[in-house]
Order: C-alpha cells, then structure tokens, then sequence
C-alpha cells in the first residue's frame, strides 16, 4: 500500500512530461511537414555528382 503512495503521483507526473513534451513539439513545428522528407529522397540532387570524386 505505501508504494502506491509513490507510484500513483510518478505516473501522473510523467503523464504530465509526456504531454508537456508533445505540446512543445507541435508548437515548435516539428509536424509540420511530414511529407517533405518522404518525397525529398525521390528527387536527384541539381549538381548531378552521382557517385565518388574521380581520381587524378
């Protein structure tokens, strides 16, 4: 019974973080673009170096 007494608020204080956590992220912008990076990687670079430097 006493662990309960320390269990009950440790969870209702990491609930706490965790949503504190989450609402700087969204208010940060960190889901902004959720696409960007998925659809950046289909695209070829512009200076159109495609594998290692040539040798001299």
């Amino acid at each position: 019974m006493n662990a309960l007494l320390f269990l009950i608020p440790m969870a209702l204080l990491l609930g706490l973080a965790g949503l504190a956590a989450f609402l700087w992220a969204l208010r940060s912008g960190q889901f902004d673009d959720l696409d960007g990076a998925a659809h950046r990687i289909l695209f070829d670079d512009e200076d159109g170096n495609d594998g290692p430097p040539a040798k001299p």
